[in-house]
């Protein structure tokens, strides 16, 4: 498992957060917990990198930067909307990606700094980064499946979206 994280390395994240916030079509999921469904306490949405309408330009442009970095072609975009400090997401490893041995999700933050959390699989000893406006922070190799990580609630923050980039996964599109 590895991570890379690079401060500052997008240019332009402000005016990138008030374009997301507010072109995006923002749902809300429910997830099932101790067998109640509820709903997630942030809003998201994704796109195919390919779907038409595209999404905006510059989210292209970020994947195309992020594919030739790091290799492999990220062919998804996410977006989660942390509206305040009470949206949150609970320790998890992504779906698909804690399926396979190899994987890489490439986050760019915008909006206000938030705490994320990592931790090994199954608990101990946690580690808080706090990536700000334009900060990247890429999670690979096994990291997806020996890793969890989060984003606690905390009290006084703006808000935040978490721009995802995913890739190709066998069987996947």
């Amino acid at each position: 498992a590895w991570l890379d994280v690079v401060p500052g390395w997008l240019s332009g994240a402000d005016e990138l957060f008030t374009t997301v916030l507010e072109s995006t079509p923002w749902r809300e999921r429910t997830v099932t917990m101790y067998e109640r469904t509820l709903p997630e306490p942030r809003l998201t949405h994704r796109w195919e990198r390919d779907e038409k309408p595209a999404p905006h330009p510059v989210l292209t442009e970020i994947a195309e930067a992020l594919s030739s970095r790091y290799r492999v072609r990220f062919t998804q975009i996410g977006a989660n909307l942390y509206r305040d400090g009470s949206d949150s997401v609970a320790w998890h490893g992504d779906r698909v990606a804690r399926e396979l041995p190899n994987a890489l999700v490439a986050l760019v933050s915008v909006g206000a700094a938030r705490p994320f959390r990592l931790r090994p699989t199954g608990g101990g000893p946690s580690t808080t980064l706090s990536p700000g406006p334009g900060d990247l922070l890429v999670m690979g190799g096994s990291c997806q499946r020996t890793w969890q990580h989060s984003v606690p609630k905390v009290s006084g923050v703006g808000p935040r979206i978490s721009l995802q980039f995913r890739h190709a996964y066998p069987g996947s599109r």
